[in-house]
C-alpha cells in the first residue's frame, strides 16, 4: 500500500456519495448497524455502484454474533453471487468457534465462495480467545487484503499495544484499523507503520437523541479524516 487508506462505512447511496465527496478510498457496506453490522441487499449496492466509484467491500454476516451454521454459510454463498454481480469489489466476514478460536473451515467456505475477489477479516479477530493465535491463523489465508481491528474488543484505545506488536511482527500492512478508532489515535498507529483506517459514527452527524447511526456521512468530516490519516 502506498499513501493511507481511509475507508468509511456506508448504508446507502447518500453516505457513500458524502464518503466519496469526502475523499474516502473504500466503503464497507453494511445493514443494521444495531447488530453491529450485517450483509446489506443487492439493491444497496446496485444503486451505490451507480452513483459512487469508490469501491464496496460488502459485509457478510447474518447476525451480531461471530459463529456460523451450515445454513448461515449457504445462506451467505448465496448473497455472494448476487451481490458480486451488484457491484462489491471484496467482501468482509470472518467466524469463531464455539470456544473463541478462528473458525477456519467456515471462513475457508467463503474465501473460495467469494474468490477472485478479496476480502476483510473483520473484528471477531478482537473477539477471539487468544488472540496472537488468531492472528497466526488469519494472516496466511488466500485473497486476505486486510483485518479490520482495534486490537481489542473494547476499541482501539485499549488496543493499541496489541495493533503495535502486530505492526512489530510484519503484520502492519494487513492492519485496517477501526473501532473506537479516535482522531487520537491516527499519529500513533502511523508511528507503528499503520496506514489503514475505518471509521464510521465519527463521519457522520450525531442525528437522534446522539445516535450516530441516525445521522448521515457528513463530507467535511471525512476530509478532516483524510487530512489526519494522510500526515503520513
Amino acid at each position: 500500500m502506498t499513501g493511507s487508506l481511509l475507508e468509511v462505512i456506508a448504508l446507502d447511496v447518500r453516505d457513500a456519495v458524502a464518503a466519496e465527496a469526502g475523499g474516502a478510498d473504500r466503503l464497507e457496506i453494511v445493514s443494521d448497524m444495531d447488530s453491529g453490522g450485517l450483509t446489506p441487499s443487492a439493491e444497496t449496492v446496485a444503486a451505490i455502484a451507480r452513483e459512487c466509484n469508490l469501491p464496496q467491500m460488502v459485509m457478510l454476516r447474518s447476525d451480531a454474533g461471530f459463529t456460523a451454521t451450515p445454513e448461515t454459510l449457504d445462506r451467505l454463498r448465496r448473497d455472494v453471487k448476487e451481490l458480486a454481480q451488484a457491484g462489491a469489489a471484496g467482501f468482509v466476514f470472518g467466524f469463531l468457534t464455539g470456544d473463541g478460536t478462528v473458525d477456519l473451515a467456515a471462513t475457508e467456505a467463503l474465501i473460495h465462495a467469494v474468490a477472485p475477489l478479496p476480502w476483510t477479516f473483520h473484528r471477531a479477530v478482537d473477539h477471539a480467545a487468544d488472540v496472537r493465535a488468531a492472528w497466526r491463523a488469519v494472516r496466511l489465508l488466500p485473497n486476505l487484503a486486510t483485518v479490520l481491528t482495534s486490537g481489542s474488543a473494547q476499541g482501539v484505545g485499549a488496543g493499541l499495544g496489541v495493533l503495535r506488536t502486530r505492526a512489530e511482527a510484519g503484520d502492519g500492512p494487513l492492519v485496517l484499523a477501526g473501532g473506537g478508532l479516535g482522531k487520537e489515535h491516527v499519529p500513533v498507529l502511523l508511528d507503528y507503520g499503520i496506514r489503514a483506517f475505518h471509521v464510521g459514527g465519527a463521519v457522520r452527524d450525531s442525528g437522534a437523541a446522539g445516535d450516530p447511526w441516525s445521522g448521515p456521512v457528513d463530507p467535511a468530516r471525512v476530509r478532516d479524516w483524510r487530512r489526519l490519516v494522510d500526515q503520513a
